[in-house]
């Protein structure tokens, strides 16, 4: 998952460079929505959580997925509020929500556990910590939550939030990017959790 989130945040921060790569045809693509038929509804029943994405924005799940490796993470939902090609004057926005088998890492047996990972990726990628991480009930879910700031220039500064939850041997974890608190808050509030269903078999 490090490296799908990775490659989630390099999308994003690629639309605030100055130089942009060669112009690819874009098309928004609909998530992949088990049955429903809301296009802007992400869910996933493995996880019991579901993800009202903003309308319009430009859907980049299966370009992130080309890079999974088999057993080692998924890229589940990789969403920007404009085309990651694109150069612009203002942080374009982000979710990108990524899941990996924790085995991968040795020790982890709570989600706490994940921090020093999680640190060392955003670092890398030239964030600094903002506050101290904290653990979180989200709707009877027990989660991590780390916030992270990155400098783009004097008026303008990525932020992102990254939620971590540990579920059926896996981690996931749902990266937010804005460019302000209260974008962010409000990307934050399109995700919501239910109860699992139970299996079918």
């Amino acid at each position: 998952m490090i490296a799908l989130v990775s490659l989630g945040l390099t999308f994003a921060a690629q639309a605030q460079s100055k130089t942009a790569p060669a112009p690819v045809a874009t098309q928004p693509a609909k998530p992949a929505a088990t049955g429903n038929q809301d296009a802007q509804l992400y869910r996933n029943p493995t996880f019991a959580f579901r993800y009202n994405v903003p309308y319009g924005w430009v859907y980049r799940t299966k370009e992130m997925q080309a890079g999974n490796e088999t057993g080692k993470g998924e890229v589940l939902l990789a969403v920007f509020e404009r085309p990651p090609e694109a150069t612009g004057d203002t942080i374009n926005s982000a979710v990108v929500i990524a899941s990996e088998n924790a085995a991968s890492y040795p020790g982890l047996k709570k989600v706490e556990d994940y921090l020093s990972p999680l640190t060392e990726l955003a670092t890398a990628k030239g964030f600094k910590a903002e506050g101290e991480p904290y653990a979180l009930d989200v709707e009877s879910r027990h989660l991590l939550r780390a916030d992270f700031v990155k400098p783009r220039s004097d008026k303008l500064t990525m932020r992102q939030c990254t939620l971590v939850l540990l579920a059926k041997g896996q981690i996931v974890s749902f990266t937010f990017i804005a460019g302000s608190e209260d974008e962010l808050d409000n990307l934050m509030d399109g995700l919501h959790f239910g109860s699992a269903k139970p299996s079918a078999h």
